[in-house]
């Protein structure tokens, strides 16, 4: 007897090859828009390695927007992707790298090393990295004295509080040279994008969002409840743990980076619950893919808007970001008399 492949699993592959490819296709308009005007023909005889183009359009071809895009991919695919699973975690619809202190963490060891001098993309990501694991897992040794994810959510919340203080002390005794710097990145930007960056970022990033869309069975597990997540064999508390440091693995050293890049990690799942439900087995690949798009289109924004100059990429996000939360807030709510 032949087996079929269910129209649900049919209807889940057409929907990830579609995403896949409307990613594509952003990247590809992500490429060719800039201030650098760049025909169409220009731009495939370009991908295609032929050698009649002008110079210029190459090297900004290549040098400044690919590693820009293929930054632009990964890191809002990490953010949309750790929201995701977040939500799931700790059940909560407000759930983010943030709330745990992750960001506030790498915010610091990024200021850190500013502040040394230490300006290089390298530097920053690893004291971002180094951060964000100091604080996770400070409020990881706070938070495990209580049952559940409560405890651990007061002490991320504490600890973000605390880290932010002293990232504004930091400041303080700035420079105007290093204040500058640190008011650009904090409102989030990707103009550090380079191909040394991206040449341990992107394996190290692909490989954890691989690892975290792979543990979509306990994360379906845990919307029926901690009971019966423990009743199915699962080990939660060894599962939190895992997931929470890969978390901090992959957003640490990009949001050290990149500066903050607010709502991609907060409203993508949202929008993507309420449209495709809760199956983490296909939410979570979707929330990659969607995320990734979204920071494309937004960055895509924050270079057109004023063109030649730019705007914060962080600043796009949070000007669409915040109101249509609010949207999906009050239309979620039911209306009373």
């Amino acid at each position: 007897m032949l087996l079929r492949r269910s129209p649900l699993k049919n209807h889940k592959a057409l929907l990830l090859i579609g995403a896949m490819l409307m990613l594509l296709g952003w990247a590809l308009i992500a490429l060719r828009a800039g201030a650098v005007d760049m025909s169409w023909s220009d731009f495939f005889a370009l991908l295609l390695g032929r050698e009649n183009v002008d110079p210029l359009l190459q090297t900004v071809l290549f040098e400044l927007r690919l590693p820009r895009v293929l930054f632009a991919i990964i890191v809002g695919g990490a953010l949309a992707l750790s929201g995701t699973v977040m939500q799931a975690l700790f059940r909560n619809p407000l759930a983010e790298p943030t709330l745990i202190g992750i960001s506030a963490g790498a915010s610091l060891g990024a200021v850190t090393a500013l502040m040394l001098g230490f300006g290089s993309v390298l530097a920053t990501g690893f004291a971002g990295f180094a951060g964000a694991i100091i604080a996770t897992f400070s409020a990881y040794l706070i938070g495990r004295r209580d049952p559940g994810v409560a405890g651990l959510l007061l002490a991320g919340i504490a600890i973000n509080a605390f880290a932010l203080s002293l990232v504004s002390v930091l400041i303080t005794f700035a420079s105007d040279t290093q204040f500058r710097s640190f008011s650009f990145w904090s409102l989030g930007s990707l103009t550090r994008a380079s191909w040394p960056g991206l040449v341990w970022l992107l394996p190290w990033s692909v490989l954890i969002s691989l690892w975290l869309i792979s543990r979509w069975r306990v994360l379906n597990a845990l919307l029926l409840g901690e009971r019966e997540a423990l009743h199915l064999g699962f080990a939660l508390n060894r599962v939190r743990r895992e997931l929470i440091i890969a978390i901090c693995l992959l957003v640490g050293p990009l949001v050290a980076v990149t500066g903050g890049i607010a709502f991609i990690g907060l409203v993508m799942p949202h929008i993507l619950r309420r449209w495709l439900g809760a199956d983490h087995r296909l939410l979570l690949p979707m929330s990659w893919l969607g995320g990734a798009m979204a920071l494309l289109l937004a960055d895509g924004l924050a270079r057109l808007v004023v063109m030649p100059a730019e705007l914060p990429v962080g600043v796009i996000t949070s000007l669409v970001g915040g109101p249509f939360f609010l949207w999906l807030l009050l239309r979620g709510t039911p209306r009373k008399l």
